[in-house]
């Protein structure tokens, strides 16, 4: 009980110093140290987050002829950034606990890309049944399809590593929690104005959906 009352004294706002102890998660940072560490990551990241809407302002004929994609667009980028978080906080309690060391890190990301692999498949699937009960139309299902595939592995690839290559640069890991969700926002809108351009409106890809059409998919 004792050193309950002390951890809860040392997080509360000292009047004589006029200022905010240390706590005990993080001991040797004071409040105001953490409170800029954090705040200027947000900040960037914010800054970072407007780059979205610029793209999709870049590809603004796109969206007005195929108006669907904009209705299965939070999906999309919603699930890169949930799977890319998944991995990302799997390596940081790995890196907390020490389990995932030098000698475990290869074993470690060749799990994850197997990981990439099968939850893209699972979630486009899962996707793909989603847009059909909307009663999409067969292309833009397709596209989003194919999207939501791209989006999940490159997110979970992502997620695992940016820990350890925040880890690399001195960086707080834990950072990468937050970065990777900034980051799927923009690759996911990316990706999805990427694979719907070339599904959509190329010669090739007109030609691929037809084609799966024929075969009654």
């Amino acid at each position: 009980q004792s050193d309950s009352n002390v951890d809860d004294e040392i997080c509360e706002y000292n009047e004589e110093t006029q200022n905010w102890g240390e706590c005990p998660v993080e001991p040797n940072i004071s409040f105001k140290d953490a409170m800029k560490s954090r705040a200027y990551w947000l900040v960037g990241l914010l800054a970072l987050q407007s780059c979205s809407g610029f793209i999709l302002s870049r590809n603004e004929m796109l969206l007005q002829d195929h108006p669907v994609i904009i209705y299965f667009l939070t999906m999309l980028v919603g699930a890169g950034g949930n799977a890319g978080n998944q991995a990302s906080v799997r390596v940081i309690r790995g890196l907390a606990l020490g389990t995932l060391n030098p000698q475990t890190q290869s074993q470690f990301l060749s799990r994850e890309l197997r990981m990439a692999i099968s939850l893209s498949l699972i979630l486009s699937l899962a996707g793909f049944l989603r847009a059909t009960l909307f009663q999409t139309p067969f292309p833009e299902t397709m596209a989003v399809t194919l999207a939501l595939s791209l989006i999940v592995f490159s997110s979970i690839c992502l997620g695992a590593v940016l820990p350890l290559l925040l880890q690399k640069l001195g960086v707080d890991p834990a950072h990468s929690s937050t970065t990777i969700q900034v980051v799927m926002d923009i690759l996911g809108v990316i990706l999805t104005v990427f694979v719907s351009t070339a599904v959509l409106d190329s010669p090739w890809g007109k030609l691929l959906v037809k084609g799966l059409s024929n075969w009654g998919l």
